[in-house]
């Protein structure tokens, strides 16, 4: 019989993407969906409701690993209070759900990995480089990162193999961040933001789902993993990358930092700052990024 694997947030950018290589690579899928869909031969779609801790029992019980990528979209509305707080839950309460089932039922999976990101290592700017080693920051994203994990911790402590990946921003066709900023830069009107000195650690959305896909397959992969190329991008290289590979050179001055936090916000900390980041963890398990050439991955996803 075919391993399954239950994805939550599924339905999403990475999600999708995911599924087809599992598909692929000879696993069945199982997805966490808040609205119920057709299943299919490979794909099959299961409902929850995190806010009321309503979940399709079958899902987790028949899961051989589970890979948790649903949570509140840390860049998709401006920080109220509010916000922060779905923010900061959505994780830690989803994972707690189908953690209680697993428990309940006496029930073990081969493995639990889950999503976090580089921004546990904060909002801040400057040339230290972070691995897995270094201690989270304790600004709001640093906080939500180290939330998001700790929500991985029951299965760690119930003999689960489980891993993190410290995502960065994620490049892939027609959706995520390139999915905002080419409209604009097709018009012409793309400018670095700020001082353009921020690190924006990336990641081609294929390696990113080949990660997924080793941390279910090396039984030597747990814990952290920085899921970023190490190659120091600023915001300043990756705005003349794209633009070249749109045929043309930036000619608009920075936009200026004051604008983007009116704009925006404490959000606004996501545009202006960023790390710089080291992928050696992962590559020492053997790995190997596919796409390392930040020119040669925004040309191969805006192709598709």
């Amino acid at each position: 019989m075919k391993k399954n694997v239950l994805i939550t947030g599924g339905t999403g950018f990475v999600g999708k993407q995911l599924t087809q290589l599992l598909i692929a690579n000879g696993y069945s899928v199982s997805v966490l969906s808040r609205n119920k869909k057709q299943s299919s031969t490979d794909i099959t779609y299961y409902t929850w409701d995190v806010e009321k801790q309503i979940i399709e029992k079958e899902a987790v019980l028949k899961a051989d690993y589970i890979i948790h990528l649903a949570g509140e979209n840390i860049a998709g509305k401006r920080w109220t209070n509010k916000r922060k707080e779905a923010i900061l839950s959505s994780r830690e309460l989803s994972a707690r759900l189908i953690f209680d089932i697993l428990q309940q039922s006496n029930t073990k999976i081969e493995a639990f990995i889950t999503a976090s990101a580089v921004g546990i290592y904060g909002a801040i700017n400057g040339r230290a480089i972070c691995n897995e080693e270094m201690q989270a920051a304790y600004d709001f994203l640093g906080l939500t990162c180290q939330k998001w994990e700790a929500a991985a911790e029951p299965f760690e402590k119930n003999g689960i193999r489980t891993v993190m990946l410290r995502t960065g921003l994620v490049l892939g066709a027609n959706e995520g961040l390139l999915a905002k900023l080419t409209p604009v830069f097709k018009l012409k009107l793309g400018a670095p933001l700020g001082s353009g000195k921020q690190y924006m650690p990336w990641i081609h959305i294929d390696d990113l789902c080949k990660m997924y896909l080793e941390a279910i397959k090396n039984p030597n992969m747990s814990g952290p993993y920085n899921a970023a190329i190490t190659d120091d991008t600023t915001n300043e290289v990756f705005s003349k990358t794209l633009a070249k590979v749109l045929g043309y050179s930036i000619w608009l001055p920075n936009v200026p930092a004051f604008l983007i936090q009116l704009g925006l916000g404490e959000m606004s900390k996501l545009l202006l700052t960023g790390r710089r980041v080291l992928n050696a963890k992962i590559r020492a398990l053997g790995f190997e990024f596919t796409h390392t050439n930040l020119e040669e991955a925004l040309k191969d996803c805006l192709s598709k």
